[in-house]
């Protein structure tokens, strides 16, 4: 299975929305996309909708921990939403949880920061 990426722009916030596999097939897709809108756009705040992220590995862990580090020299904010269980438990075990805020929905995460 590959990986489908959604990349979409509201005002400053960058909604990526992932299904599929995030492997190391297919981080490099994500970070190249990802990176250029970040710095195309003025992006300041992205929303990762997971929902239907079957599977990710070290890999996706390193693409979603570079964004965030491309986000936080903005001084923006990173919010993870709609997660599926296996992506959650990875999210749990890495310790991404300390530093990267969950909603329950896309919406929940719009309105964290102050787009909806």
């Amino acid at each position: 299975m590959s990986l489908a990426i959604n990349l979409e722009v509201k005002k400053d916030v960058l909604c990526i929305r992932l299904s599929g596999e995030l492997d190391h097939h297919t981080a490099e897709e994500l970070r190249e996309r990802s990176s250029q809108l970040i710095e195309g756009e003025n992006i300041k705040h992205i929303i990762l909708n997971l929902e239907e992220l079957g599977f990710m590995d070290s890999s996706g862990l390193g693409v979603i921990l570079g964004r965030y580090k491309q986000i936080k020299q903005k001084h923006g904010e990173m919010v993870v939403c709609a997660i599926s269980p296996a992506v959650n438990r990875l999210f749990e075990m890495s310790g991404l949880f300390k530093i990267i805020r969950l909603e329950p929905s896309e919406e929940n995460a719009l309105q964290r920061l102050g787009v909806a």
